[in-house]
């Protein structure tokens, strides 16, 4: 089912038209684009979507490719897949859960919509483009009947502390207000929750090669359904 909704974000006091939809083959080059934006060098422009990728996403669960649409030009993108999770054993990496992006591994009965990226452009940070998305699939997630949201968040304050806190001992400082992580902090704002720290998620010399496996559940499932 096509997903569209219209509405404002604020940038300060002045309302600005927003619509987040449904990513198609002709928003490609501008996803690549938003990506280089997102990920300047250093990092390697071979880890940017490429068109395959894109069209595994549009085609293998098209409901889990979402964009946002501002001033007639795209600001961000959420993509996501469906697996199947088992709370039990939460241990994976980013690679694995994702196909590498390629979301080759998308299972149409599973039980969970697992976030695999989430870019806005460094210029419209502000709006909180980020924000609504994620609210956009938590509707994704009740109209498809799944359990959960859940995604690995990075840790990017991580390194700046690792001499005198372990990973879980940051998460607690975050959850408190002590710290504040620009990725963590806002997957709360999100209102998604931690379920485990997971070791060795993706190369990431700022989180220490760290995640933060965090989770929204589907409020209308009865758990043990």
């Amino acid at each position: 089912m096509a997903y569209r909704s219209e509405f404002y974000a604020f940038d300060q006091d002045k309302p600005i038209p927003i619509v987040i939809r449904n990513y198609t083959e002709a928003d490609f080059d501008e996803l690549i684009q938003i990506q280089a934006e997102c990920f300047p060098p250093p990092f390697p422009s071979e880890l940017w979507w490429n068109k395959e990728q894109l069209t595994n996403h549009v085609t293998l669960f098209p409901e889990g490719a979402l964009c946002v649409e501002m001033d007639g030009q795209l600001a961000g993108s959420l993509t996501g897949v469906c697996v199947q999770f088992d709370p039990a054993h939460p241990s994976h990496n980013w690679e694995e859960i994702t196909d590498c992006g390629y979301i080759r591994n998308h299972d149409p009965n599973g039980n969970t919509l697992y976030i695999v990226d989430i870019s806005v452009r460094p210029k419209s940070r502000k709006l909180g483009l980020g924000k609504f998305m994620m609210q956009s699939m938590y509707q994704v997630v009740i109209q498809l009947g799944l359990d959960r949201l859940l995604g690995g968040g990075r840790m990017p304050g991580y390194h700046k502390v690792a001499d005198r806190l372990t990973p879980n001992q940051y998460i607690d400082a975050v959850i408190k207000g002590e710290i504040k992580d620009p990725v963590i902090s806002f997957l709360l704002r999100c209102g998604r929750t931690p379920v485990s720290i997971i070791e060795n998620y993706l190369e990431d010399e700022e989180s220490l090669h760290h995640a933060v496996l965090m989770e929204w559940k589907n409020p209308f499932k009865q758990r043990g359904e």
